[in-house]
């Protein structure tokens, strides 16, 4: 079977530079998830993943969350 390669769009991009950084952060501090992390409300790079998520969801289009 070949894996076909998925070109990803910019905001995917930064989203996976982000993930990455994320999952850096939590493995310097020998976590699975950063909801254990004393900084979970604070962190500036959990906020930055979250508006990462966002923007890649909605390609920089803005609005608000819909559910």
């Amino acid at each position: 079977m070949s894996k076909e390669t998925k070109i990803l769009d910019k905001w995917e991009e930064k989203l996976e530079e982000v993930l990455k950084e994320l999952k850096s952060c939590q493995n310097s501090k020998n976590l699975n998830s950063c909801k254990p992390c004393s900084e979970f409300f604070e962190c500036s790079l959990r906020k930055k993943y979250v508006v990462a998520v966002y923007e890649s969801m909605n390609k920089g289009s803005g609005g608000g969350f819909e559910f």
